[in-house]
């Protein structure tokens, strides 16, 4: 029994795919260059069928019949493309919503959290075909490869894994030059050919957008204006502000200026409004898993609303002694996701916590959207802790009597006091 991949190097993991032992292989299947080389090569290498899964977490723009027709022509046994909208936004956004979901106090994690659901789906589709082996085109530099294997790893450890991009030793050009020789088709991009580059790696879904590649790996050049395709640049956004308001039922979005729509329908028009006000771009440098340190574009303006929206209705409706630990158990929660750590349990002990919260989190938020910022301006909810009879300045009584506070400030203040004195005698 071999213990090495097609190219020779070892294999590390106890999922990593035997080359004799591959038989049959679904393959994740976005249609583009990579993974259509990595049809044929599969193929190839292994000797192996392939079977592909194309999912649709909201990517705008595809045609996912000549995906499929694509996959067919080069050799699939079969390709499914699955609609996961729905369960990505129910399953995955909702509870990101509830955690606030921000790795490093930006990125709103969209395809960390897409990856899980569709690996998750890979297992399925794997097992129903008969696959022993699931294959991805993730590289060996991204947080993309933890996510994909974590979660085959965990849910099915039967099958074993293999990652081409990994160890076939090819770069653009070499992919390039392959997918001439077998009569692979490569998208065109206009102005370059049809076996151009494309400018940036790309990767979107219903949540975001991220762009990766060019200069964007050089930290002292500013963005350049080809890299927005979802979001419009602040400078062009229109000169007047737009409100929007936000409904909450607890902690779910459920209405957008009045009207109640569907998750996946609120979130597609959320991003609308927000990509026309030039709402949602983040210039982020990023810590990686795998230890590297990148900076990364993102286009996130269905998040760049919604997210502010719900912490703020959270402030209203939550004590200080919540609004002091929660942002605590995000980071957390958002760390896992990030990690590549869904299946992990400590995630699913933190969603019983953001559930429970979230139970008040019901009411409106109206923001004002003006040039590239989301401000919130208004607040109401049946459950809010604030009384602006207590709040004022010209009134006393009541719950609150400001005569009380004198004895509070000198016992509140005691040990703070009792320690500068003796630091300072």
């Amino acid at each position: 029994m071999s213990n090495e991949h097609p190219t020779g190097a070892p294999r590390t993991a106890s999922y990593e795919a035997d080359p004799e032992q591959v038989q049959r292989v679904l393959l994740l299947y976005s249609g583009g260059l990579d993974t259509s080389v990595m049809l044929k090569w599969i193929q190839d290498q292994y000797g192996a069928e392939v079977v592909c899964l194309t999912v649709n977490l909201g990517q705008p723009g595809e045609d996912y019949e000549v995906i499929r027709g694509k996959a067919m022509q080069l050799g699939a046994l079969d390709c499914h493309v699955v609609d996961a909208r729905e369960e990505f936004a129910r399953e995955y956004l909702a509870p990101a919503i509830k955690a606030n979901a921000l790795y490093g106090g930006g990125y709103p994690l969209f395809t960390a959290l897409g990856r899980p659901l569709i690996a998750k789906l890979a297992v399925e589709h794997a097992r129903r075909a008969g696959c022993d082996t699931i294959a991805h085109g993730c590289t060996g530099k991204g947080n993309d490869q933890v996510r994909i294997e974590a979660t085959v790893a965990t849910l099915a450890p039967e099958l074993k894994l293999i990652a081409p991009v990994r160890s076939w030793q090819m770069g653009r050009q070499e992919e390039i030059a392959y997918a001439r020789e077998h009569g692979i088709p490569i998208k065109s991009h206009p102005g370059k050919g049809t076996e151009a580059a494309p400018p940036y790696s790309i990767d979107d879904n219903l949540w975001g957008r991220s762009s990766e590649g060019r200069w964007i790996e050089d930290l002292g050049h500013a963005p350049e204006d080809d890299v927005f395709q979802l979001v419009r640049r602040a400078e062009d956004a229109p000169d007047e502000p737009e409100h929007v308001e936000l409904s909450f039922e607890r902690g779910t979005p459920v209405a957008l200026n009045g009207e109640r729509l569907g998750l996946v329908e609120l979130i597609e028009a959320a991003a609308e409004i927000g990509a026309r006000n030039g709402v949602g771009i983040i210039d982020h440098i990023e810590d990686r898993i795998v230890g590297l340190k990148v900076r990364d574009i993102y286009e996130a303006p269905a998040a760049a609303i919604i997210l502010p929206a719900h912490q703020e209705l959270e402030r209203v409706v939550c004590t200080i002694h919540e609004n002091q630990f929660k942002p605590q158990l995000d980071r957390q929660w958002a760390f896992l996701v990030y990690a590549g750590l869904w299946w992990e349990p400590l995630r699913g002990d933190l969603d019983a916590y953001m559930e429970h919260v979230n139970e008040q989190v019901t009411g409106t938020v109206g923001l004002k959207l003006y040039k590239g910022h989301a401000r919130v301006v208004t607040r109401s909810s049946p459950n809010a802790l604030y009384d602006a009879a207590l709040a004022s300045f010209s009134e006393s009584g009541g719950l609150f009597s400001q005569s009380a506070s004198p004895g509070f400030i000198e016992l509140w203040s005691l040990q703070s006091r009792m320690a500068w004195r003796l630091r300072n005698r």
